[in-house]
């Protein structure tokens, strides 16, 4: 066996290995020799079967099964020979004119990981941004839940129903006189206004009285789910009966016990303690993103392509999923086309910390329990059914790379928290509003111009930087595969740890990459049955 290297470029390198037809013939008689004694055939005894004849009959199966193996073999011992740290799966492929007999040559591509000095940890200074909670948060967090939870009365029967109104109605739904699965209903409650039946059903039940039987004719939409119904024209014969109004809600023990709680005390504390944790959120997302723009201040160095491009399409992919759902995609496929070299910059930045991360984790002893992994698995699990959950384990537990891709976010965050316990850390308490202001405004530094590209107006669609699975080795320095992208809007590109932002806090075009921010209205139920 004969290996030369062919390729050194940078981060690229590439190898020739021949393998002599004498060593794949003496692989293949060994194996032969091996399998014979279990072979069976007609007129011989168990065992007895003559080599040459084992080898007419299984010999091409085993040559291509010990060919397989061989190169397998070959480049692993490439890989621990010339101590390469792929960045990706290498490229391997068999000469074109092989045949058996002749000698086989195999062709090794890959990119090696970039070798980074361990970046310190020292000298790193970050300001904690906290918002106390104060009880007119709690006030309005609560008015919130009594505006979720309406009560309402009875009403005269002389009442003409008006939109915030709750009606009891029976109805029945037709096509063309006949009724239609999933159409019929009875004591189906709906507050007129609240758009929660097809567009023209709730409208033209505004005036109706108790008692008051009433058919309606509404057109379902043409994107409606269920693929019978949708653009049809349908009656539905309505029968009320109750028109009720909403009922002031007292914010009391009762009200608290109506929840499942003990008392008001109880809500009160169990809402302050979910927007701690909400203001937390937000907190450790302003300072990853301080602490991550500090690490790509202070490094430099190159990156693999292979990575990059990999990297970049998870992006390109989520932005045009995204686009595509917006309200003029044409535009928004445009405007995102106009720049894309952009974010091709977004994506070897994510890259290169991912990479950061994953050195200084590995240089540090981060790693990620036994006892952890388990846990991560068997949350993982649940998303499947009942009887395909073992399965999945089983399968993580085989596959190395699927493993590094389940345990990248857990890694990442330990080393981020790592990096927190060494950094000299002020406090500063803010209002909401100011944090998440702080938080805009290190989307806005990052679209300021950077040397020879363009000011990036826009934000990577959020996605984990994931330290092992996407964007870096994994701890144990193997490629891992890449995961589906995630949504969030405004997260930042290398950053992309959105987890906490509120919804309602919507990122502006120039600054989210997800261009379907604007997106259509959900589509509205039909009545329920």
């Amino acid at each position: 066996m004969q290996t030369k290297q062919t390729v050194n470029e940078g981060l690229k390198r590439a190898y020739l290995i021949t393998i002599p037809a004498a060593d794949l013939t003496a692989k293949i008689d060994a194996e032969i020799k091996k399998v014979a004694p279990q072979v069976r055939m007609p007129g011989f005894r168990p065992g007895k079967v003559p080599a040459n004849l084992v080898k007419k009959m299984h010999g091409e199966a085993m040559h291509g099964q010990v060919v397989n193996d061989t190169i397998r073999e070959l480049v692993d011992k490439l890989m621990r020979d010339e101590a390469l740290r792929p960045a990706m799966q290498p490229e391997i492929a068999l000469n074109d004119d092989y045949e058996p007999g002749k000698d086989a040559e195999i062709t090794v591509s890959l990119e090696v990981l970039p070798t980074i000095d361990t970046p310190s940890t020292d000298g790193l200074k970050l300001e904690k941004l906290t918002v106390p909670v104060t009880d007119e948060q709690i006030d309005e967090a609560l008015g919130n839940i009594a505006g979720q939870n309406k009560s309402y009365k009875d009403a005269a029967k002389t009442k003409k129903a008006a939109d915030g109104d709750q009606l009891i109605i029976d109805f029945v739904g037709k096509l063309d006189g006949v009724e239609f699965d999933g159409g019929k209903a009875e004591d189906a409650a709906l507050v007129l206004g609240s758009g929660t039946f097809i567009p023209g059903f709730e409208d033209q039940l505004v005036g109706v009285k108790t008692g008051q039987e009433k058919t309606i004719t509404v057109t379902f939409p043409e994107d409606y789910q269920a693929a019978h119904l949708a653009g049809k024209d349908a009656t539905f014969d309505i029968t009320v009966k109750a028109v009720k109004t909403e009922t002031e809600t007292t914010l009391d023990d009762e009200f608290a016990k109506s929840l499942g709680l003990d008392s008001m005390d109880k809500l009160r504390e169990i809402m302050k303690a979910q927007l701690e944790q909400q203001t937390a959120g937000l907190t450790r997302t302003q300072m990853k993103r301080a602490l991550l723009d500090q690490l790509a201040a202070g490094h430099s160095f190159e990156v693999p392509a292979t990575m990059v491009d990999a990297e970049f399409a998870q992006i390109w992919q989520q932005l045009q999923q995204e686009a595509a759902n917006d309200e003029d995609p044409a535009a928004a496929l445009k405007q995102i086309e106009d720049e894309k070299d952009e974010y091709k910059g977004i994506a070897e930045r994510r890259v290169r910390l991912g990479l950061l991360l994953s050195e200084i984790g590995q240089a540090n002893g981060v790693e990620v329990t036994q006892q952890e992994m388990g846990m991560l698995m068997q949350q993982a699990a649940q998303q499947y059914r009942p009887e395909d959950r073992q399965r999945f384990v089983e399968y993580i537990q085989s596959e190395p790379m699927a493993a590094a891709q389940l345990r990248a976010p857990l890694y990442e965050d330990k080393v981020v928290d790592f990096l927190f316990d060494k950094a000299d850390v002020t406090e500063r308490e803010v209002t909401i509003e100011e944090l998440q202001a702080a938080i805009e405004a290190e989307d806005s530094a990052e679209a300021a111009p950077a040397p020879k590209k363009a000011a990036a107006k826009k934000k990577a669609p959020a996605k984990k930087a994931d330290v092992e699975g996407e964007g870096a080795p994994a701890a144990d320095e193997k490629p891992a595969k890449k995961a589906p992208a995630k949504k969030a809007a405004a997260a930042k590109a290398d950053d992309a740890e959105a987890e906490a932002k509120p919804a309602a806090k919507k990122a502006s075009a120039k600054k989210a990459a997800d261009a379907g921010e604007a997106k259509p209205a959900a589509k509205k139920a039909a009545p329920k049955a």
